[in-house]
């Protein structure tokens, strides 16, 4: 078991003939992820690497492919309305990484969205990787850029809003023996798709998942909320860790969401209700598989 992507999902990169987006495809290729289609406007009837088709449209591409997921490699000027086709074409799970889409643009997204049967994570996110087992990730996916070597196929769900910490926490699990069973990058912008408390109750409905870590920033009250859902219905140990404790109000650091609004969603007043609410709260970020596995009993 897994969430949201697992080695039968059917991958599709928008923008996989730019640079990055070349990049990461072969990479999720490599781990052995099921990437069945590309879609460049223009150049339709190519492949890529000789081996994935590449369409001029999304709903082209998943007609001709059944593609369930999609990875956007496109420019921010452009990202909005690739989130928007992909979800016209019916794509189940829409994964976007561009960073610097026009917060405007994300309110119509986000408008559009609503009632539709697409999930979206990020954008300006790492992505999501469900680990394969062996040298080769058989039964893996990895859909965005996060690093596939560094994963291990386990009980351990995380998410966050930090590709990086994400990638930090991943790796000391990895190191003290423990694996994962998704990874989920949600992305830093003050308005994306998919939330900690969404993904927090995934995880408690995934059988595999026996514990979690929650990585949060300064900015907004997503990691509040997640807090108080899980007080009351998740009984999986959870530790979490909250970026930004050194930030000066009223200024934004690193991701777009992340800037001090008001007292309550500082660093300090997060892990203060965090750690009312039973989650066992990380000082540093070098601590986070350690905290875990103090609040798992292992």
């Amino acid at each position: 078991m897994s969430i949201l992507i697992d080695e039968n999902t059917k991958l599709l990169i928008q923008g996989i003939t730019g640079s990055f987006g070349a990049r990461h495809a072969s990479l999720s290729l490599a781990y052995g992820t099921k990437v069945v289609a590309g879609v460049t406007p223009g150049k339709g009837g190519q492949k890529f690497e000789d081996v994935v088709p590449i369409f001029d449209t999304v709903s082209h591409a998943v007609n001709e492919t059944g593609a369930t997921a999609s990875a956007i490699f496109v420019p921010p000027a452009f990202a909005a309305d690739a989130i928007l086709e992909a979800a016209d074409a019916g794509i189940e799970l829409i994964v976007c990484i561009t960073e610097g889409i026009p917060v405007m643009d994300m309110m119509r997204v986000k408008e559009m969205l609503k009632g539709s049967k697409s999930r979206l994570l990020g954008p300006n996110c790492p992505g999501i990787v469900t680990p394969g087992l062996g040298e080769k990730s058989h039964g893996g996916c990895r859909i965005g850029i996060a690093p596939g070597y560094i994963h291990k196929r386990g009980n351990v769900g995380v998410v966050s809003r930090s590709g990086t910490l994400t990638y930090e926490a991943v790796w000391q699990l990895t190191q003290l023996g423990y694996g994962q069973s998704t990874c989920v990058g949600i992305g830093g912008d003050p308005i994306n798709g998919t939330n900690h408390r969404e993904v927090l109750e995934m995880f408690n409905n995934d059988p595999e998942t026996e514990a979690i870590i929650m990585i949060g920033e300064i900015g907004g009250n997503a990691e509040v909320d997640a807090a108080r859902w899980a007080k009351e219905h998740c009984k999986k140990p959870i530790a979490g860790f909250i970026a930004g404790a050194t930030a000066p109000p009223g200024r934004r650091m690193g991701h777009a969401g992340a800037i001090v609004g008001g007292e309550d969603d500082t660093a300090q007043a997060k892990k203060r209700i965090l750690a009312e609410c039973g989650i066992a709260v990380s000082e540093t970020p070098s601590d986070m598989a350690k905290t875990l596995l103090e609040r798992w009993g292992k």
